[in-house]
């Protein structure tokens, strides 16, 4: 699996929360290779458990801090959270072997979409987050930026996805051109995206002063993002990640 959870019927088991990397797998549709991030995606970061107490427990999927009025709003994969509750988890964005430069960011509140809470629709894999930090003089967003969201055809255009492998201290990223998988599915072909990657954002068009750019979808949607490290996909984002967007923003 990569960076996926195992489903069974239409519920996601996490069983483990950290997972060793898939193995090597046999794929010709890959034609990159991820590469260790530079911490010019700040915007970026790792979901964690919360243990009782505050403390940090495990890694077990990516996010990202998506702009808005409040700036503390980010961005990650629906499966990711299924059978979660908001104030148990945390996002600590430019996450690298340990450091915490931004600080831990308490998760308040999850939005999905109706669609994916009855059914787990794959179409509608993605969800927003509202977080806090205790005693911050500033929003999330003011300290690392945040990506755009879009809703735009992709498809053809170069996308860079940083995520973080569960098993792994630091982030990966990779850039490669966006497939079409189906009328609502986006293809993304790099080797290295195991577990832990889910709910990473794909961006396009970044601005060559800040880095930040355009985020379109994330890991996740068919198969839960894929079944192999080399092939992932992503709900396209449309009107319904819009519309989840704007009510997490008035949340926030």
């Amino acid at each position: 699996m990569s960076g996926r959870y195992k489903v069974i019927g239409a519920l996601a088991v996490f069983a483990a929360i950290v997972l060793a990397p898939a193995g090597v797998r046999a794929s010709a549709t890959a034609n990159a290779t991820a590469a260790t991030a530079s911490i010019e995606t700040e915007a970026i970061g790792a979901l964690f458990t919360l243990r009782p107490g505050g403390a940090l427990g495990s890694h077990f999927c990516t996010a990202t801090v998506i702009d808005s009025s409040s700036g503390d709003v980010v961005v990650t994969a629906a499966h990711c959270l299924a059978g979660r509750k908001a104030g148990t988890l945390a996002f600590v964005p430019g996450y690298h072997n340990g450091a915490r430069p931004f600080g831990v960011w308490k998760v308040t509140r999850i939005i999905v979409n109706s669609t994916w809470a009855r059914a787990a629709d794959p179409d509608h894999d993605f969800a927003f987050l509202v977080v806090h930090r205790a005693r911050a003089q500033s929003s999330l967003q003011a300290l690392t930026g945040g990506e755009r969201l879009g809703v735009v055809d992709p498809i053809g255009k170069q996308a860079t996805v940083v995520g973080y492998p569960a098993a792994a201290s630091a982030a990966i990223r990779c850039s490669n051109t966006l497939r079409r998988r189906s009328a609502t599915q986006l293809e993304f072909d790099c080797a290295g995206y195991t577990n832990g990657t889910s709910g990473s954002a794909l961006v396009i068009k970044p601005s060559a002063d800040t880095g930040l750019g355009t985020v379109v979808g994330v890991i996740g949607g068919y198969q839960q993002g894929g079944n192999t490290s080399s092939v992932s996909y992503a709900a396209a984002f449309g009107v319904s990640a819009l519309a989840l967007y704007r009510q997490a923003a008035n949340a926030a």
